[in-house]
């Protein structure tokens, strides 16, 4: 019998183009799981927060919180008896970073307001797995990808991102974040590397920054 995670909800965490999708759609296909995949395609204000950052962050940042709010509500106050476990592809703080770089003081104080008034009813996840990859190996996958309002963001957007990440972890002490070192990892294909990210989610890790790097 297999060993059990000694998780009840686990978030991947990391950059545009890092692999979160990819890499929780995976475990999920081994692991006995719920998966949240975030719905991002849905949000009409997208594709025009790119062109126009100033004028769309807002509305951007306020539907994105709205709909993470309703499927993390909508899944996790669920039980499931068949899941040992709940698996997503973002963590509800993914929020808050982004509105904090994306939006003027202003904006930010109401969206805080927001944000913790729908946040108080949302469990905090028991571990963030955070994918660390270099910002020209995010921008090759989103090149990849080929989402046409991708092609358009610049490096210091994902540079501050990345910060903005590495910021809230370096203050974490309520929650256990595993950063895994990313850079030359190919879970797609190298079976060795999946395992090794699968084995790392079965480790009970204390509160704070931990780090992974797996050498092959």
């Amino acid at each position: 019998m297999s060993k059990k995670i000694p998780y009840n909800y686990i978030c991947i965490e990391g950059n545009i183009g890092a692999g979160k999708t990819t890499l929780a759609t995976m475990l999920a296909k081994e692991l006995p799981c719920r998966l949240i995949l975030e719905e991002f395609a849905e949000n009409p204000f997208l594709e025009y927060f790119y062109r126009d950052k100033e004028r769309y962050a807002l509305p951007t940042e306020l539907f994105f919180l709205a709909e993470r709010h309703k499927q993390l509500q909508n899944t996790i106050l669920n039980e499931d008896l068949f899941a040992d476990f709940t698996l997503a592809d973002y963590s509800p703080v993914k929020s808050l970073l982004f509105a904090s770089h994306n939006l003027n003081e202003s904006e930010f104080s109401l969206f805080q307001r927001i944000y913790q008034s729908m946040n108080n009813a949302i469990p905090r996840p028991d571990l963030i797995l955070y994918l660390h990859r270099p910002v020209e190996k995010v921008k090759e996958h989103i090149f990849n990808r080929a989402r046409s309002y991708e092609l358009k963001i610049e490096d210091k957007y994902l540079e501050d991102v990345q910060d903005s990440y590495f910021e809230f972890f370096k203050s974490q002490t309520i929650l256990p974040v595993l950063v895994l070192d990313a850079e030359h990892i190919d879970f797609i294909d190298n079976k060795k590397h999946f395992n090794e990210i699968k084995n790392a989610i079965h480790q009970r890790y204390q509160p704070g920054l931990h780090h992974l790097r797996i050498l092959f």
